[in-house]
């Protein structure tokens, strides 16, 4: 954060408490879609595939899971692989949420994991320095507990643009989502086995994204599931021949 950065959040402060408050009144909670949270099918190679993190990744904006991030993922994994998947996601999840709750599982092998977190640790005011070493922790879990060959970390969304935001707490809210997206690119090449995925303006659209002004809507949740996929499907070879019998 620059100095003139700094100087300005320190004179709009008052505006922008005033301003997070009137939007956690007002914007409207929607429900996560009702759908499985695990399942297999498709043919093929098996691809073992986890989905974890926040209400983004549990699919709010979205009638169903079919057509949410988990879902279009798994429809388009299935066309190559057969997919054994689970879903662990759940509004207002933080990465040291998901930490704990990961932390508590048995170890269970997975191929891919996708993750989708940091829009939570952006509004909670987490710090830029804890929420990398907590990004740093649930990496090494991952490959260590649950044996993950490929994470792809989806960036943070542009929330410089979320509708759902008045002016200026959208301005400091978006620049501080920034900070954490250039972070979390950072970190994930420094890491053999992680990919970053940016979450680009194309992709989110204000206009594609859910009623509440802050959720991907359907459309959104399909560009970002193929994506995904064409990175895995890129990465396969390479799983493929660690997979363990």
């Amino acid at each position: 954060m620059s100095l003139r950065h700094a100087f300005s959040t320190v004179a709009l402060a008052p505006v922008l408490l005033l301003q997070g408050r009137h939007v956690r009144r007002s914007v409207a909670l929607l429900p996560e879609p009702a759908g499985a949270r695990a399942g297999a099918g498709g043919s093929g190679p098996l691809l073992r595939l986890l989905v974890a993190g926040d209400s983004a990744a549990a699919g709010v904006g979205a009638q169903t899971q079919e057509d949410a991030l988990s879902g279009r993922l798994v429809a388009g994994l299935t066309a190559s692989f057969h997919v054994e998947w689970k879903l662990l996601a759940f509004t207002g999840a933080t990465t040291a949420d998901l930490l704990a709750r990961l932390e508590q599982l048995p170890a269970e092998d997975f191929d891919v994991v996708v993750t989708s977190l940091g829009v939570n640790d952006v509004t909670g005011r987490r710090s830029l320095g804890d929420w990398r070493r907590q990004q740093g922790q649930l990496i090494a879990l991952l490959e260590n507990k649950f044996r993950a060959r490929h994470i792809l970390l989806s960036g943070l969304p542009p929330m410089h643009r979320f509708p759902a935001l008045p002016q200026p707490l959208r301005w400091y809210i978006g620049s501080r989502a920034k900070d954490f997206d250039r972070a979390l690119a950072s970190l994930a090449g420094s890491r053999a086995r992680c990919e970053f995925v940016k979450l680009g303006y194309a992709m989110m659209e204000p206009q594609a994204m859910a009623a509440d002004g802050f959720h991907p809507g359907p459309a959104i949740y399909d560009s970002w599931a193929m994506e995904l996929v064409r990175r895995i499907v890129a990465r396969m070879p390479q799983i493929l021949s660690e997979q363990t019998p």
